[in-house]
């Protein structure tokens, strides 16, 4: 495969993809609940681009009920709700041809059974959409990286070298598919996700995102007694030392603000790098608490010319993500440009 690369998530957007969380052993009694929240995540979304919620044979009158005419509702079979991880990403040529890539899906490294339906999902979207599908073999999450759109792609070695996703690969071979599948140039390794990430492993998408190109937004807890307070400056300290495919240093900025909250009886920690990209807005998880505001404050920082707005995500947190977690974006194609 040549001539395909991975968008930035500030691109334009033909729309957002989402699946509705029907998944009972994993939500259990907060299931409820945590419908509420997609579909307040959906709506909030839908206030900037179309959103695609996708359901589960028998559940789109739920979810249709719960998110209203604002969003469209289709069937397909999946297991379970976190489209940034199973659902394709997204590539462009330098014609504006579309196409999407279909890494394998393995459940976080068999964390949840069954997965067999969220790993073949990606193939029935692009179907579904009529959109060009590039099959890849090596297991990959889309929460697992963050791209600047021209040739940066940063990661964790804390997710991606995990012995639970690709152990017959390493870091080189990794590397090499990365830039074959989404055309990226440099990839940036930062050591460390969140230390109580143990679902995903420690994806980027906790700690750390592109806002624009030379541009990150990085979590920094400043409680010294925070568990990412030491690990979070050491990834800093590599976003320091690097430069983008460009030869650009970093601007990096810094979210200080942590939130927790309560959900299905457990503490959890909403991270505000959980946030979705769209079309004139950025839509932020919130716990609820006095620091939302100054976080979505700093966030608006790194997007100048877009609408920050919060959606409360505690019980998305509890089952392990946030808003980006569970949305893909899907760019407009320009055939001929």
């Amino acid at each position: 495969m040549t001539g395909f690369r991975m968008p930035a998530e500030w691109s334009e957007h033909e729309g957002c993809l989402m699946a509705w969380p029907t998944r009972t052993d994993l939500w259990g009694d907060v299931l409820d609940a945590v419908k509420a929240e997609y579909a307040e995540v959906a709506r909030a979304v839908a206030r900037f681009e179309p959103v695609t919620m996708v359901a589960p044979p028998g559940h789109a009158d739920d979810a249709r009920a719960h998110c209203g005419d604002e969003v469209t509702v289709v069937e397909l079979p999946l297991d379970d709700s976190w489209f940034r991880d199973s659902a394709p990403l997204f590539v462009l040529d330098g014609d504006g041809r579309r196409a999407g890539v279909d890494f394998r899906f393995n459940a976080w490294g068999r964390k949840h059974h069954p997965y067999d339906s969220d790993d073949r999902i990606s193939a029935l979207l692009l179907e579904h959409l009529d959109v060009e599908r590039i099959a890849s073999d090596m297991i990959l999450e889309g929460g697992a990286i963050t791209v600047d759109g021209e040739g940066t792609l940063i990661t964790t070695e804390q997710c991606l070298l995990h012995p639970n996703r690709n152990p017959g690969l390493n870091r080189a071979q990794i590397e090499a598919e990365l830039k074959a599948r989404l055309g990226v140039d440099k990839v940036i390794w930062l050591p460390y996700g969140g230390l109580l990430d143990t679902e995903t492993d420690g994806h980027v998408d906790g700690v750390c995102a592109f806002a624009a190109p030379g541009r990150v937004v990085l979590s920094l807890p400043d409680d010294p007694q925070h568990p990412d307070y030491v690990r979070m400056r050491a990834n800093r300290a590599v976003l320091e030392a690097s430069t983008d495919a460009r030869g650009r240093s970093l601007e990096i900025v810094d979210v200080p603000q942590t939130a927790y909250a309560e959900a299905g009886g457990t503490r959890v920690e909403v991270s505000y790098l959980n946030y979705y990209v769209a079309n004139g807005g950025v839509v932020v998880p919130v716990a609820g608490v006095p620091q939302d505001l100054a976080a979505m404050e700093v966030i608006a920082t790194a997007y100048p010319d877009r609408k920050v707005v919060g959606v409360p995500a505690p019980v998305i947190a509890y089952g392990g993500g946030g808003v980006h977690c569970i949305t893909q974006q899907v760019p407009v194609a320009r055939p001929g440009a």
